[in-house]
């Protein structure tokens, strides 16, 4: 009885146990603390702050739990690689492409891909820019440009008529592009070289992958059906810029 009233004085901290393991339960899910704080403030009117779940984690970490470890960053900062720039024959500079597709409108996407350790390894990954919808693939030809453009038509051949821009990086793989724009009607822009900042969708799309595919594991530990389970978890989770809805409802409404 104690316990509850100390629960409902005003303004105490304290934080009932069934709130702390349902935020728990969805740090294991992979959720980041402020999609959890969003998404039970909105749906489940919940007010716990994502300052709050990132004191939780550490507290669990120095206990010697494992919560950090399903967390993006597992809790530590690090430096964004930089590319290096591909000569791409006939290809179309992100300076041209219309200012309407600044991701404020459906059908502009960006492209991208995540190359295994021993750079013979790859996977496609594509992501709708209004929406940040994802789309993953592995690459059994590895970055040949003209599988990685019969790959992208097929992943976007049933979005056709909703297609309107697709932005990529100076990739060799992409070198192919032509084909892209011949089969689906959709132009292909390329960012500047060293740019990656220009395609920001995508880079944050593949860091999220990364939280599933370490970097320095091979993509043959991965089946496909893996990669189809990684796509649909991160498609569910809310995101703060969809007002916490997740990417696969916003995607699938702008469709109907």
């Amino acid at each position: 009885m104690a316990q509850e009233r100390k629960e409902r004085l005003p303004g105490n901290r304290a934080t009932p146990e069934w709130i702390r393991q349902k935020v728990f339960r969805l740090v294991r899910d992979e959720w980041s603390p402020k999609q959890i704080s969003g998404y039970l403030k909105k749906h489940e009117n919940i007010s716990i702050s994502h300052e709050t779940g990132y004191k939780w984690i550490r507290e669990d970490k120095q206990n010697g739990g494992s919560l950090y470890t399903h967390c993006r960053h597992k809790m530590k900062h690090r430096k964004r690689p930089v590319g290096s720039a591909k000569n791409i024959p006939n290809r179309t500079s992100i300076r041209d492409r219309p200012k309407e597709a600044d991701g404020s409108r459906f059908g502009d996407f960006e492209m991208d891909t995540i190359i295994g350790p021993d750079n013979s390894e790859a996977i496609l990954t594509i992501t709708e820019r209004k929406t940040n919808y994802l789309m993953i693939r592995k690459l059994p030809k590895g970055k040949d440009s003209k599988e990685v453009s019969k790959e992208v038509c097929r992943m976007l051949l049933p979005f056709k008529d909703k297609l309107k821009t697709i932005t990529t990086d100076n990739g060799s793989e992409f070198a192919a592009h032509e084909l892209i724009t011949k089969r689906l009607g959709v132009p292909v822009y390329f960012a500047d070289p060293y740019s990656s900042w220009q395609k920001g969708a995508i880079e944050n799309g593949n860091k999220l992958i990364r939280q599933y595919i370490p970097k320095g594991v091979s993509f043959k530990d991965y089946s496909d059906q893996d990669i189809k389970n990684i796509q649909y978890k991160l498609n569910r989770r809310p995101r703060e810029k969809l007002d916490f809805n997740s990417p696969k409802n916003e995607f699938y409404k702008q469709l109907m």
